[in-house]
């Protein structure tokens, strides 16, 4: 398996096709399908007062995209690094490439000097919530209202120390 960052220009079309593949998860997070928007906010977002430029966008590559991720640095606080996404395709879930980009993620945090990693999980996401908590992370914020789309739902932020 190869992890490596992604680019808006020469991945958009992967990442396009493995956002439609995956296509559960952005309905349960919006209900509605993935539109380019998703995967413009993708490549573009980043949370408050931190710099888009400085996020990391990583794929996990078994032969085609099998997960992605998002992770800023500088959020809730400066000594924080946030994951404001990470999927993984219905194929290779159960299989271990959650964890693996995971330790990725952990480890280039380590590397920034980011003492915690942060990131949301929704109520209507249970099977996620429960990946986090076997990963050491522990409700930090509960019962966020978030608005995603056209959808708001409840948000949990989760932390875990580095």
């Amino acid at each position: 398996m190869l992890i490596r960052p992604l680019h808006p220009q020469s991945d958009r079309a992967t990442v396009e096709a493995f956002f439609h593949a995956s296509g559960d998860y952005i309905r349960l997070e919006r209900d509605e399908d993935p539109s380019p928007l998703v995967i413009h906010e993708f490549f573009t977002d980043a949370p408050p007062g931190c710099d888009p430029a400085q996020s990391l966008r990583l794929g996990l590559f078994d032969a085609d995209l099998i997960a992605l991720a998002e992770l800023a640095f500088g959020y809730p606080t400066a000594q924080d690094a946030y994951l404001g996404l990470m999927m993984v395709a219905p194929a290779a879930r159960g299989c271990g490439a959650g964890v693996t980009l995971l330790r990725h993620l952990e480890s280039a945090a380590r590397a920034l000097g980011k003492q915690a990693l942060s990131l949301g999980v929704l109520d209507a996401n249970p099977r996620g919530r429960a990946f986090w908590q076997r990963e050491g992370f522990i409700v930090s914020l509960p019962n966020q209202s978030l608005t995603l789309g056209q959808k708001t739902q409840v948000c949990h932020r989760m932390t875990k120390p580095l």
